[in-house]
């Protein structure tokens, strides 16, 4: 296959590359923890915003009155999730990057290949972590509190469950907004940093800047499905409730506007524009230097 400058050159897959794919992402991903700790203050406080639609001062006085000891109720399972979710994006993208490249029958453009390795990866991992998310949705409801009030009651309490609405709750709005999320991710990131590379940024800025405008960009459009997730989610009881008649109920409570369904969208695309830049500029560095 033939390649110009703003075409994606794929080299064959080597067992070297394939092992420090994973180790990058899982590296990156594990250093940018840190800002998962600093910031779950700012995704509780969006996440009662997205389950009740109140205002940011309603919310904090909210987790005010609840006090400091419950602020980090259920902050464990996106700790872990974190870890390994940059482990599996940025290394099965990469496994599927150079498997396309050889299997592609017709062959794909080489500029399109990293967004369709990243729709993959974004399923696979769709698939992976809906359990966690569903875990720590539940902890983060309040009205859970006294009848779930341990990460071992609550997975008891889903074990019990049928899978779908269990641990699977809200796959389907998951898969979709996990798979496309991470098909622009990829499919944007090195366009981006080389552009900005361009008009002067240094590689490390480059990176920087073009995980957070990505960020923006596939935050921005996907929101809502987040916030259906959330309500989805949050209940133990109930969630047999499908998708279509979730989203009906949610865009009723929310009085058909658009402005109250993204309610407290400006602090978690603030939150995941800051979590992305760094996790790409750590994952870019690292790259670079194994090179």
């Amino acid at each position: 296959m033939g390649s110009d400058s703003n075409e994606v050159v794929v080299q064959p897959l080597d067992t070297g590359a394939w092992f420090r794919s994973y180790l990058h992402g899982g590296t990156s991903s594990l250093i940018s923890t840190l800002t998962t700790i600093i910031t779950f203050p700012l995704y509780k406080t969006v996440f009662r915003q997205q389950l009740h639609s109140t205002l940011v001062r309603e919310t904090l006085a909210q987790l005010c009155k609840e006090g400091p000891l419950k602020l980090y109720r259920g902050v464990a399972p996106p700790l872990l999730m974190k870890g390994l979710n940059g482990t599996v994006l940025f290394g099965l993208q990469n496994t599927f990057l150079q498997k396309l490249s050889v299997w592609a029958e017709p062959p794909l453009p080489s500029s399109v290949l990293p967004a369709v390795a990243g729709l993959g990866a974004g399923v696979v991992e769709a698939v992976l972590f809906t359990p966690f998310e569903r875990v720590q949705n539940v902890l983060q409801n309040n009205k859970n509190d006294r009848s779930l009030p341990t990460v071992r009651s609550v997975l008891l309490k889903l074990s019990s469950r049928p899978m779908a609405s269990g641990y699977y709750t809200a796959f389907l709005p998951i898969l979709v907004r996990n798979a496309l999320g991470s098909s622009f991710y990829f499919g944007l990131k090195d366009p981006v940093s080389t552009t900005l590379g361009v008009y002067g940024f240094s590689p490390l800025a480059s990176s920087f800047m073009s995980g957070i405008l990505n960020s923006m960009m596939i935050s921005l459009p996907l929101y809502p499905l987040s916030v259906l997730v959330a309500n989805m989610q949050a209940q133990v009881d109930g969630g047999d409730r499908g998708v279509r008649s979730s989203w009906q109920q949610l865009w009723a409570a929310r009085q058909r506007s658009l402005l109250l369904l993204y309610r407290g969208g400006c602090l978690v695309i603030c939150r995941s524009c800051i979590t992305w830049g760094i996790t790409t500029a750590i994952y870019d560095q690292l790259k670079r230097r194994s090179e």
